[in-house]
């Protein structure tokens, strides 16, 4: 029997169908997994199956947990055409918020696959569906009611994606039927949230939080924002121990490899690109090993470097050491000179400084306490920034030393809970208090936000005082970096204005996206947070 023979199902005159065309079926001896193609089989389908006079409807989504209104939309779609292909978003594009998605990709196409109407199913490689659209060149691509207004598609890929279809020759067509949300029954029924993040959403959920939520992040769009701080390369090298030199007290290790990272204000920058109009990136490198390349190749598209050169110095460069297995760091060393800045140098930091500041709308600074903001770039900063974020890290390097109470004025600090209990001088003080009645006054600062790792955050603001914000994911890769991104992303966010509660709320989804994420292969981007909020929100 030919293989399209096999699952292609023809009604006659005595059969009663509830599709009026011919759909595609399982035969007796085919199970679900045999319909689980790769995308290029499912392109090769497509094309006999025109060769042989038939139409191919296509439909794509997550599909994590299947449920009747999927079962409506595929029947809809089924009715499209002669046979229907559904491809999955593989799983490392499912941005649906903590612990999603619930069923591998493998498991959501077997899922799929047990479907009568279903053709064949395949896991889509690719973030979007543009690809697999050309390669299938679809007769039909079948959408749900809710993507039919193009302007309201937040991911912006239904034009894209319809686009393509016509390119080929195809159309869009939008079923419209039952309408059901995954996220939602999952966020209802079956949370894979701890009771106490359960009851935070809950409460924010009824309070019209995700409208709120999106139009804070939508509010940025045109602002331009200056990152200043340090530059930073971070160098993973990845070993696994062979066991105890024969000769020395030592463990041996084989190397397996090695990633290198434009870490420091480069990603921090990196992570307000795609919410912000523009972006610029004011730093110094070191002359004898600058990395210019590595991070003029790292910058994001609508991201300007800005840099000056220190002679007979290195640009700070950090090599950890990590066990590949479980992503266990084993050691680290710093390659950098850490003197402040002085003489012309220095003032030139300064004036580059006062020029750049006032033409951005938001001045973020990135203080990793290695030496480039003296307290002369301090004041150039403090003088001249319209709104001006600041976070002064407390590292192995400086731990003491890089405080933030040495910013005597500032609109917004975001620093960890360790930074803040150095600042303040106090071990055991409630976290609200300590923001309030210490580093609050000190820095002048009426937004604050301290970040508590699996904890969450603690959110100030002048008129509302502290609020506590759960964290919404336990599964942690990599921290490296995390607390910038919060601060890349919030910073433009709270200059708006936007309430400090859900400033707390978008920071602790970015610091989930970014802990997911291995160094900085991947920063946190505009669409897939928007995806990300919605999801725990709905």
């Amino acid at each position: 029997m030919a293989p399209f023979e096999a699952i292609v199902r023809k009604t006659n005159e005595n059969t009663v169908s509830p599709f009026p065309r011919p759909v595609v079926t399982t035969s007796r001896d085919a199970s679900a997994r045999s319909k689980i193609k790769t995308v290029d089989e499912l392109a090769q389908m497509a094309a006999e199956f025109r060769a042989r006079g038939r139409t191919v409807a296509l439909a794509h989504g997550v599909f994590d947990l299947v449920h009747l209104g999927h079962v409506r939309h595929l029947e809809s779609a089924a009715r499209e055409a002669d046979v229907l292909f559904v491809t999955i978003t593989a799983d490392r594009f499912v941005n649906k918020g903590p612990g999603r998605p619930v069923f591998t990709g493998r498991l959501r196409a077997e899922m799929l696959g047990a479907l009568q109407m279903i053709g064949a199913v395949a896991i889509n490689e690719a973030p979007g569906a543009e690809e697999v659209i050309a390669k299938i060149k679809p007769d039909v691509y079948v959408k749900g009611p809710d993507y039919r207004r193009e302007a309201e598609d937040i991911t912006g890929r239904i034009r894209a994606e319809r686009e393509t279809v016509e390119k080929y020759g195809g159309r869009i067509a939008f079923t419209d039927d039952l309408v059901l949300s995954s996220s939602q029954l999952i966020n209802d029924h079956f949370s894979l949230l701890d009771p106490e993040v359960q009851n935070f959403l809950n409460g924010h959920r009824h309070n019209g939080a995700l409208p709120k939520a999106m139009a804070a992040i939508e509010s940025v769009a045109n602002l331009k924002v200056l990152f200043v701080g340090d530059a930073i390369i971070d160098e993973y090298q990845y070993s696994r121990a062979m066991g105890k030199s024969a000769k020395e007290n030592i463990i041996a290790s084989r190397s397996v490899g090695a990633e290198l990272f434009a870490g420091g204000v480069v990603a921090a920058a990196n992570h307000a690109a795609t919410f912000c109009k523009e972006v610029e990136v004011l730093t110094c490198l070191g002359q004898q090993d600058p990395y210019e390349d590595v991070i003029q190749a790292a910058l994001a598209d609508n991201v300007r470097g800005n840099f000056l050169y220190r002679g007979d110095t290195p640009t700070t460069r950090k090599c950890r050491f990590i066990d590949p297995a479980h992503m266990r760091k084993l050691f680290e060393i710093y390659y950098f000179d850490d003197r402040p800045l002085n003489g012309k140098l220095e003032q030139d930091f300064c004036d580059q400084i006062r020029e750049r500041a006032k033409d951005f709308d938001v001045v973020v600074v990135t203080d990793f306490g290695h030496g480039l903001l003296t307290q002369k770039a301090i004041d150039a900063l403090t003088e001249n920034a319209k709104f001006l974020a600041v976070n002064a890290q407390t590292n192995s390097a400086n731990h003491g030393y890089n405080l933030v109470t040495k910013y005597r004025r500032a609109d917004y600090v975001s620093i960890d809970m360790p930074e803040a209990r150095l600042a303040a001088g106090d071990r055991f003080g409630e976290l609200g208090d300590i923001i309030a009645i210490k580093l609050a006054p000190a820095t002048g600062a009426s937004n604050f936000v301290i970040t508590d790792g699996g904890a969450g955050c603690v959110a100030y603001s002048k008129d509302r005082g502290a609020m506590r914000v759960p964290a919404f994911t336990k599964q942690v890769v990599d921290t490296v970096g995390a607390g910038d991104a919060f601060l890349a992303v919030t910073a433009p966010i709270v200059s708006t204005g936007t309430d400090m509660e859900l400033v707390g709320l978008i920071g602790n989804a970015v610091g989930a996206m970014k802990v997911a994420t291995v160094g900085h292969r991947q920063s946190v981007e505009k669409v897939p947070l928007m995806k990300y909020v919605t999801a725990l929100l709905r």
